[in-house]
């Protein structure tokens, strides 16, 4: 089949690979509907994280189960799944407890920005859907896989609360996601800190009560201001740099807790400064799993959309040029539609 590659940062290409077959028993082998670009993709595409040689690209997922491995027994050939960017399996002790992105077992999908891919681990990284869901449902149920999953951790690792106030630390797709799980879980007040008129706009729909288009020390004035210089009661942080880090903790209040899911890079903190800051954090991988059962239903019954963040759409094979238009900021996110 053919399928993503990257070669190098900013060599992509959509060419011959192996069909994928089942390796291990606990595997299962899915035909995507569809597929998409991630925000950390766009690390290596700029050379700023390693790429030890050729890398298939794509973690996340929605599709169709076409074979199981002989120890799969949760889902079933011709069922319509959703499956985590972290696979697990569901069962270890850190899956109990709800951080299933720190299974024993612990895998990161990959090779999923093709027609058909490998899920290992399939009983406790896939959830099936009651029936194949309607088209225009898929959009939004493939960002459940990652994107929804992660912006919706980062508001739970937050504490958001009913009647708090909640400051978004980014406007790409996961914190687009931050602000409509802040307004799900009931914050009053959102302040989506975004300098692009067209994130800013969703951010609105999603939720968003208040925009801020400062970075960094005028960035965090100016939340003070809003808050009377009391800060936010909850920080998404949903970048991954120090610039992002330090504006998220800059803009708490005391007793606050900052949720951190943008992948660090070269990130410090100040342990004497978060000591007298009185600040929490929590991030680390979204262990999207524990979300994905509620976040689909959300989606089937049509309460929240969160694929409106899809503002590109492309068939898989024009994946180079999706790279581009997001690596350009052309686009906040490319969803890949597969070829029936």
């Amino acid at each position: 089949m053919l399928a993503t590659v990257m070669h190098a940062p900013g060599d992509v290409r959509y060419e011959s690979v192996p069909d994928p077959e089942i390796v291990h028993p606990t595997d299962a082998i899915i035909k995507l509907f569809a597929t998409c670009i991630c925000g950390s993709d766009l690390w290596p595409y700029r050379g700023l994280q390693p790429l030890n040689g050729p890398m298939h690209m794509g973690h996340e997922y929605c599709g169709m189960v076409v074979e199981v491995g002989s120890a799969v027994r949760m889902v079933r050939p011709g069922q319509f799944v959703v499956g985590s960017f972290c696979l697990s399996d569901n069962t270890c002790p850190h899956c109990r407890i709800g951080f299933q992105s720190s299974c024993e077992q612990r895998e990161f999908m990959s090779g999923a920005q093709a027609p058909f891919a490998r899920v290992p681990l399939a009983d406790g990284t896939l959830v099936a859907t009651a029936e194949v869901p309607p088209d225009d449902l898929v959009p939004s149920l493939l960002a459940t896989s990652d994107v929804l999953g992660t912006g919706w951790y980062a508001a739970d690792a937050a504490r958001v609360r009913p009647g708090s106030t909640v400051a978004v630390v980014g406007d790409g797709a996961v914190g687009l996601m931050g602000v409509l799980a802040a307004k799900q879980m009931g914050a009053e007040r959102i302040i989506a800190m975004s300098r692009h008129k067209s994130r800013q706009d969703l951010a609105l729909e999603y939720g968003a009560t208040d925009i801020v288009a400062e970075r960094g020390a005028e960035g965090v004035k100016r939340i003070r201001e809003l808050t009377r210089n009391v800060g936010a009661d909850s920080v998404l942080e949903c970048v991954g740099t120090q610039e992002s880090m330090d504006q998220a903790i800059r803009c708490a209040r005391p007793g606050a807790m900052v949720g951190y899911v943008g992948v660090p890079h070269a990130v410090q903190l100040d342990g004497q400064g978060m000591f007298f800051a009185q600040v929490g954090t929590m991030g680390g991988p979204a262990p999207v799993r524990r979300f994905l059962p509620h976040l689909m239903e959300l989606v089937l019954s049509r309460k929240i959309d969160p694929g409106k963040v899809f503002d590109q759409v492309l068939p898989l094979e024009d994946v180079a040029e999706g790279y581009r238009a997001m690596d350009q900021r052309r686009a906040i996110k490319t969803l890949l539609r597969v070829s029936a």
